[in-house]
């Protein structure tokens, strides 16, 4: 890896890019690139698990089991991601969803039978492990793909279990005869693992359009490696629906729908006071009660575009910017009140329109 690359990921970490907060912290723990360093990389990799990234979460749980061996874990240890988070209860633990919960079990439930009937010698129905994933922006598609990768890893049905995640910028190239080795690339990286295409209906283009050499080589490679390369679609209901259907090719490998409904109000609001307390924050009840019918508001008013976990994560910063403003201001700064939101804080949050 080039230091620019580098330097692009540490300077995505210091924004707040969680993938690159876990990426960095990645390559500090191998000393890929830069000189190995275990403390900032379990400094930058619990940053990124505090946001739930589970990859992070992950490569925390490969070095924490590592050290109760007393094994060094440097570059080339090779432990065992499974061992480090349970993906169910990694599923269980996600806020809302509950259609989403039940049907991922489900399917695990389907996969254990049908390996349970596999050793018995008894015949097995086909399954196919792609699947689209529908519904709005921010109703964590992405997370619960990790957890199917974890959920199809502990199965046995992939080796690694990891989640390569793209879209059209990474799939399409600008030029004629680049676009086949650049798909191949991705799905190179991908193999014993699963590609998630988001807003895979952007793939299908005009006639001049490259989209569709994307797509012949994706299709070409679910075949070649079906033993090694599982494919999420993802992207908004009636766009991925159409698209799927427009393509024989993709109808016959992908029938298994799972819809991402949008979060109520009260799932906003738990979402919320998990990340003040990731955060070490705390809020009055006058301005709790302020903030419920803030969220209310938004899910009142909100179009296809709406956040979901988002539109919160936007409205925690605003909050803690209109926190760190209000206490500017003071002469002295109670040193209880840094933790504390107020109903100021939530009232100057811009008002839902």
């Amino acid at each position: 890896m080039t230091q620019q690359a580098i330097q692009q990921i540490y300077n995505g970490a210091r924004r707040g890019d969680i993938v690159a907060m876990a990426l960095l912290g990645w390559l500090l723990k191998e000393g890929r690139g830069v000189e190995q360093d275990l403390g900032n990389a379990r400094s930058w990799l619990q940053a990124a698990a505090d946001k739930n990234l589970i990859w992070a979460k992950e490569v925390l749980g490969e070095m924490d089991l590592a050290r109760k061996r007393g094994v060094s874990p440097a570059r080339g240890e090779g432990i065992p991601a499974s061992s480090a988070v349970n993906p169910y209860e990694e599923l269980r633990s996600l806020i809302g969803l509950e259609r989403v919960k039940q049907e991922v079990e489900s399917l695990g439930n389907l996969l254990r039978i049908q390996e349970l009937r596999k050793r018995q010698g008894l015949a097995n129905t086909s399954v196919s492990y792609h699947c689209v994933f529908t519904g709005n922006p921010g109703t964590g598609k992405t997370t619960v793909a990790r957890i199917v990768a974890g959920i199809y890893r502990d199965l046995g049905i992939l080796k690694k279990g990891h989640l390569v995640e793209t879209d059209r910028s990474g799939l399409v190239a600008e030029y004629v005869g680049q676009t086949a080795p650049k798909t191949n690339r991705i799905i190179d990286s991908a193999l014993d693992g699963v590609l998630f295409i988001d807003e895979a209906y952007s793939l299908m283009g005009g006639a001049n359009d490259f989209g569709a050499e994307a797509i012949a080589t994706l299709l070409k490679r679910m075949e070649d490696d079906r033993d090694r390369l599982v494919v999420i679609l993802a992207g908004y209901t009636g766009e991925i629906r159409r698209f799927i259907d427009s393509n024989p090719g993709l109808q016959s490998r992908f029938n298994r729908y799972i819809q991402f409904d949008d979060y109520t109000a009260e799932d906003l609001t738990n979402i919320f006071r998990l990340q003040m307390k990731k955060a070490g924050y705390k809020i009055r009840r006058d301005a709790y009660e302020r903030l419920q019918g803030y969220f209310r508001e938004a899910v009142e008013h909100k179009d296809r575009n709406f956040g979901n976990g988002r539109f919160v994560r936007n409205t925690f910063e605003k909050a803690v910017q209109n926190q760190a403003d209000r206490l500017a201001a003071m002469k002295e700064i109670p040193s209880n009140e840094l933790s504390i939101l107020a109903i100021e804080d939530i009232e100057k949050l811009q008002p839902w329109k």
